[in-house]
């Protein structure tokens, strides 16, 4: 009689399937469960700003008598690659990080750490994922995916890109609107008698009443002057 296990004496029940030992962080999402409710698109006229709100963040907490601030050198050049990186429709952002140290030619644990600084301050966030490895076996046959990433602000950089965004030029027909409201005001003010169009237009009152007098006193001469003319005029015709 030969030995059987537990599991044919038991009539085959099934076993436990053994473990793939995947070298497989902890938390991951498999590609494409939680990407689309993660990405969030950043607006091409926004990057430059958030660019310059970085560099302000890591000059204003870096430390007395340290070189870099709590960002760093390489930390900027990451968040500035990332950026070029993104989608600026979808959000999507998820190269690895080999691919980052490659196009800022830096090594990967320097990428790494970065990127590490850049999620700790708030400029970043990410979720871990993983996909399937094709080969057969027991377990789930997965393996560690490049991470998905999302460009982020903390509240006091935002602050600042709202500033500066704000200082935008206007677009152009603002600016026609604008000079058409501006020359809709000027044939207004021009319209008014001329005291109320010297105070509309001089913020000094005692000014503004003595250019008054004076221009009226001109306009008076120059009626004088035309009913003179009007009337020499009609004598020499009669």
């Amino acid at each position: 009689m030969t030995a059987r296990s537990f599991g044919e004496i038991l009539g085959g029940a099934k076993q436990k399937a053994a473990r793939t030992y995947q070298p497989i962080h902890r938390c991951s999402y498999n590609v494409g469960e939680r990407e689309d409710r993660f990405y969030r698109p950043v607006p091409k006229s926004e990057v430059g700003a958030r660019m310059r709100a970085a560099q302000a963040y890591d000059v204003e907490y870096r430390a007395q008598g340290k070189r870099n601030g709590p960002l760093g050198h390489i930390g900027l050049e990451v968040l500035r690659q990332l950026y070029r990186m993104c989608c600026p429709r979808t959000g999507r952002l998820d190269p690895a990080i080999n691919t980052i140290a490659q196009k800022i030619r830096r090594g990967r644990t320097a990428v790494f750490d970065a990127l590490a600084a850049l999620k700790r301050h708030g400029f970043l966030d990410w979720i871990r994922r993983t996909e399937p490895t094709g080969n057969e076996g027991a377990g789930p046959q997965v393996k560690q995916a490049s991470n998905a990433y999302r460009l982020d602000l903390p509240a006091k950089a935002r602050a600042l890109v709202a500033k500066i965004v704000g200082r935008a030029p206007r677009p152009v027909d603002d600016e026609a609107r604008r000079a058409g409201d501006a020359a809709e005001t000027d044939r207004m003010v021009a319209s008014l008698p001329l005291r109320e169009e010297m105070a509309t237009r001089i913020s000094d009152p005692l000014l503004a009443a003595v250019l008054a007098r004076f221009g009226e006193a001109v306009a008076s001469q120059e009626r004088e002057s035309a009913k003179r003319d009007e009337s020499g005029q009609s004598r020499n015709e009669g």
